[in-house]
């Protein structure tokens, strides 16, 4: 039997738990509501023919006065109640929205760090921010309206028959004109269109985020934000997109819309006309101008009603596009846990046949990797950029996993291990390292939360931080980013080595930890590396050489594959492409302007 799929709304109410149970009250109170707020429209009626009939002596009309304080209890009592129906929407909605963020950031969570090199932040955030926003107005406002609109319609519909079906017809006439327009603009391709509309928009976000980063290279060579092809693209589709669908798509029907919900008259008066000749002659007319007199007054809340179907009509959209947003974030990969987790037995690492393509690639970045790294051995990753190097070196914390072959820690293969022991075993140091804006204590902190302010100064101290601490007005308190407090790019990078010496893990990786330092911090680094690296097993990725002449091992790639491997002594003698490489390195270390 196929399985009967979900609503989308039913999706996003599964996200308020206990709390669901207001959102079904809060619809009940606004469909009652709604009926509570017709009661004065009948109250009208009722007046207009009790004057109508002592007409001209309206004295004699004794029960007015009850009718007028009937309306006004029923249209307070209807205020008070659609406050109650929205107060436990707003719970429920609150409440939702709040889930979708934990849920959604609690599987992030669960995702390889890889996969968050191929989906910008900006446009992650975007996605969740713009689900759970959407379901906020959804839950709160959308949907109770679509209730109390659908009672409020049913009860118009029935109100139009009850006095004179002729004169009811005549302004149903305007609704369902109305409905058709509506329907036009929100259904079949239009729907589409929308989606198109709505992924336009992330792409635009992700590329406004790309090109807010990239705002120092801009500066820097005098370029504009022209040339961002990319950001200028995606802002171009989306203006394009939303034009197709507010000028092309939505001005003809929401025209029709407006000209027939606000001018029901049209279809009244000419049939009020055909009508009144009979009154007169059966000597009905009084009733007659009873009847007309309440239409009159009626059809002036049928544009009310529509407005509200068509913004309630609206949220099926806005639930269809946050579940779709959230169903994108929830798609994200799951780093597989195994149930019974093995223990690294050492701080060894290695590659058997290892190859690994990353998604939408059609040629492998790592194409059948083999080698081993002993505990306490330091290795270097050298070659072209684009060889592999760093795709090496993100298989081993499990960035990402191989998509052949096995890669060991400690004799044990990395996907049998648990994340969090394995993350425990793994220090890193990239070339762009993060400081958060916090103390500078903090941020070493943040490799172990549970470190004593002694030892943060320790590790500070061994990744040559003693000049910093003394020039900040605050020493090691001092919170980067404030009071024009800022490190330089080397600074930055002897600080991130605190954090790494801290963590004392047993198994380092260097990506290009040099790459942005002038040459005395990287005199500095070099020292913070002796501290870190002592006793521990090392993996190197350096365009320097002159940083891996020491290692026990050095492996080249290119192309994903391994084509050399050796210490620096042997690889100058086997005249291959590790020394063609040294030789281009000597060249550029010796050029000088003339």
């Amino acid at each position: 039997m196929k399985e009967k799929k979900q609503s989308d709304i039913s999706i996003l109410l599964g996200y308020a738990g206990k709390y669901k149970i207001l959102t079904f009250i809060g619809l009940g109170l606004s469909a009652i509501a709604m009926l509570l707020g017709m009661v004065p429209y009948i109250c009208v009626w009722l007046v207009a023919r009790d004057l109508i009939k002592v007409a001209p002596d309206w004295t004699v009309a004794g029960e007015v006065s009850r009718y007028g304080w009937m309306a006004f209890i029923f249209s307070v009592a209807g205020i008070l109640v659609y406050f109650a129906a929205l107060m436990c929407t707003h719970l429920a909605a609150f409440r939702t929205a709040s889930n979708i963020r934990k849920q959604g950031m609690a599987h992030l969570m669960k995702a390889p760090l890889g996969f968050f090199d191929s989906n910008a932040s900006g446009l992650l955030r975007n996605r969740l921010d713009g689900a759970a926003s959407e379901t906020e107005t959804l839950l709160a406002h959308n949907l109770a309206d679509i209730v109390g609109s659908i009672v409020m319609f049913l009860g118009m519909i029935i109100l139009m028959f009850v006095f004179d079906w002729r004169m009811g017809s005549a302004c149903l006439m305007s609704a369902v004109i109305s409905i058709f327009a509506m329907f036009t603009m929100m259904g079949g391709k239009n729907a589409e269109l929308m989606k198109e509309y709505q992924a336009a928009q992330d792409t635009m976000s992700k590329a406004g985020t790309e090109y807010v980063r990239g705002i120092p290279v801009v500066k820097v060579f005098q370029q504009t934000v022209y040339s961002f092809r990319a950001f200028k693209q995606a802002i171009e589709e989306y203006s394009s997109k939303a034009e197709q669908y507010a000028v092309d798509t939505c001005s003809i029907p929401q025209s029709v819309n407006l000209t027939f919900t606000e001018g029901a008259f049209i279809f009244l008066v000419p049939v009020a006309l055909i009508l009144a000749p009979a009154a007169l002659r059966n000597g009905t007319f009084a009733v007659f101008v009873t009847n007309f007199a309440f239409y009159a007054v009626f059809s002036a809340i049928i544009s009310t009603a529509l407005a509200r179907v068509m913004f309630a009509t609206n949220g099926f959209m806005l639930a269809s596009n946050a579940v779709s947003r959230f169903s994108q974030v929830m798609d994200a990969p799951v780093l597989e846990v195994v149930d019974d987790p093995k223990k690294p037995a050492d701080n060894s690492v290695e590659f058997q046949n290892v190859s690994f393509t990353y998604d939408g690639a059609d040629i492998p970045a790592l194409n059948g990797v083999s080698f081993r790294i002993e505990p306490g051995e330091t290795i270097a990753l050298v070659g072209p950029s684009g060889g592999g190097k760093t795709t090496a070196a993100s298989l081993i914390p499990r960035f990402w996993d191989a998509t052949s072959g096995v890669v060991k820690v400690g004799g044990v293969d990395v996907r049998e291990t648990d994340p969090h022991e394995l993350m425990d075993q793994i220090s890193f140091v990239f070339q762009d390292n993060h400081l958060f804006k916090a103390s500078i204590l903090e941020n070493v902190r943040a490799a172990k939360p549970m470190a004593s302010r002694e030892e943060v100064m320790r590790a500070l101290s061994a990744a040559q931080c003693d000049d910093i601490i003394e020039k900040l007005p605050e020493g090691v308190d001092t919170v980067i980013g404030t009071k024009g407090t800022y490190l330089s790019g080397g600074e930055q990078q002897r600080v991130a080595l605190a954090r790494a010496i801290l963590k004392n893990a047993p198994i380092v990786v260097l990506d290009e930890a040099t790459a942005f330092a002038d040459p005395e911090n990287e005199t500095l680094i070099q020292k913070a590396f002796a501290a870190l690296t002592k006793g521990h097993t090392v993996i190197m990725i350096a365009h320097r050489l002159s940083t891996v002449v020491n290692s026990d091992k050095i492996i080249v790639l290119d192309e994903g594959r391994i084509v050399e491997e050796g210490n620096h002594a042997e690889l100058l003698k086997n005249n291959g492409m590790y020394a063609h490489m040294w030789g281009e390195y000597n060249k550029a270390a010796e050029w000088r302007i003339a």
